[in-house]
């Protein structure tokens, strides 16, 4: 059931991305949560078929020392989308109010001006024809605390473990406290929060791309019949001897016998 309902649901993002390309319409998607919320693997579902050329994904790194001194806001308008493109933030402005606030990584004062100034710019972000899309992914402290340690034991994904990560078990309360307040806040009439229950991941990337989905009045577009051309006869070209180039190293034929 899962796996049926996922396909039919990233073929509607197909014909959602064809819609976008043809209007012309702008969407930014919004992925905030605690940390092993399942965020990451949502955004892996929603863009797996999509063209790239026309939904990015941004994840930002920390900032750097000049970036510190611009306006908060600053380093993610240049990866707003234009006409044509999806742009989802894996994480996104809302650090401020999230890891910053709480690990001290900012000024009260500074958190105080992001409270205040962040519902003035997604409002011009809607203004401006922006269709901004924001969710939260709600994950249990039980059902967190599983997968960090399914992290731990786990070598091919251990690299999403960080001492921060670590942190954010022994701040748990700390980090509602400063979701609750970043709520009253930030959910507004023009891009409110949609509130995802993640304790199940697969349920989670349902929803969240059902909701999304429903959320914009798209419809299909009309895409014009291709034809594969019949192979033209040869002019004679030929090859060059295979001695003369090279090759990777056929590895996958001694994994058959």
């Amino acid at each position: 059931m899962y796996e049926s309902e996922l396909l039919r649901l990233q073929e509607q993002l197909l014909i959602l991305q064809e819609w976008v390309r043809e209007e012309g319409v702008r969407i930014a998607v919004v992925f905030e949560g605690r940390d092993a919320a399942g965020k990451g693997s949502t955004i892996k579902r929603v863009t797996e078929y999509l063209n790239p050329r026309f939904a990015r994904i941004v994840a930002l790194p920390v900032p750097t020392d000049r970036e510190r001194t611009q306006w908060y806001f600053q380093r993610y308008i240049q990866h707003l989308p234009a006409a044509g493109e999806i742009v989802l933030f894996d994480r996104s402005w809302y650090n401020r109010a999230g890891v910053e606030r709480v690990m001290g990584f900012c000024t009260a004062d500074e958190h105080r001006r992001f409270l205040h100034q962040c519902p003035i710019f997604e409002r011009m972000l809607v203004e401006d024809g922006i269709l901004l899309r924001k969710y939260w992914f709600s994950v249990s402290d039980a059902e967190q605390e599983r997968r960090f340690r399914k992290r731990l034991e786990d070598p091919m994904r251990r690299w999403k473990l960080s001492p921060m990560d670590m942190e954010s078990i022994s701040r748990w309360e700390d980090y509602s406290r400063a979701k609750d307040e970043m709520f009253v806040h930030t959910d507004i009439p023009e891009a409110p929060w949609n509130v995802v229950d993640s304790d199940d991941k697969r349920r989670a990337r349902i929803n969240m791309i059902h909701h999304l989905l429903s959320s914009i009045p798209y419809r299909e577009v009309e895409r014009p019949p291709l034809h594969l051309p019949e192979r033209p006869p040869s002019k004679g070209y030929v090859r060059p001897p295979r001695g003369e180039q090279n090759h990777v190293p056929d590895h996958a034929a001694t994994l058959e016998a």
